[in-house]
């Protein structure tokens, strides 16, 4: 069977960033960009194949970088930036991978909603701060962030796992695209 490619649909609309905006644009525009890749990644694909794992021993799956993300916005926007007490979503003390440890009852369709809300959540959070302004809360690291580091790493998290994402998707159907 010939690699089938990803198309861009109605479901994920995904907008190139522009090439000509200021700093905190692009930034967003970026990491709005990688956000809908990952779910790019996982369109028309059945619960089961998103829990596919990429190759043994590893046990990454779509499904789980998903519920990662959401992790990862919850953490950086909502304890890091703002200070909130959130807790963690997926990650559990006996399983601080949980996120990704995916079990049959997991679905995408929760997962995605999670995502989602984490998304708008952090948008919310970060709309009326200046990229200068630091965080308010705490990270394991002891380290302090402003607004400008956060975006920066996260599109970093997600590229990252973009380039997971890829893989897996193509291991599942063939499929490949940007």
């Amino acid at each position: 069977m010939p690699p089938m490619t990803i198309e861009r649909t109605d479901t994920t609309p995904r907008v190139d960033p522009a090439t000509t905006t200021g700093e905190r644009e692009a930034l967003e525009q970026w990491l709005d960009f990688h956000r809908a890749t990952l779910a790019m990644k996982c369109e028309g694909l059945d619960d089961a194949q998103l829990r596919t794992p990429s190759a043994p021993p590893s046990d990454l799956n779509l499904l789980g970088l998903v519920r990662h993300m959401a992790e990862v916005e919850r953490g950086w926007f909502r304890r890091v930036l703002a200070g909130e007490e959130a807790g963690w979503i997926y990650s559990t003390e006996e399983d601080h991978d949980r996120d990704i440890h995916v079990t049959d009852e997991d679905t995408y369709e929760e997962a995605h909603a999670t995502w989602q809300a984490e998304i708008a959540h952090a948008r919310t959070l970060a709309a009326g701060r200046d990229l200068d302004d630091l965080g308010a809360g705490d990270h394991r690291s002891g380290g302090t962030f402003n607004l400008r580091w956060i975006y920066l790493h996260m599109i970093e998290e997600y590229a990252r796992h973009n380039g997971h994402a890829d893989l897996i998707r193509e291991r599942i159907d063939g499929a490949t695209g940007d």
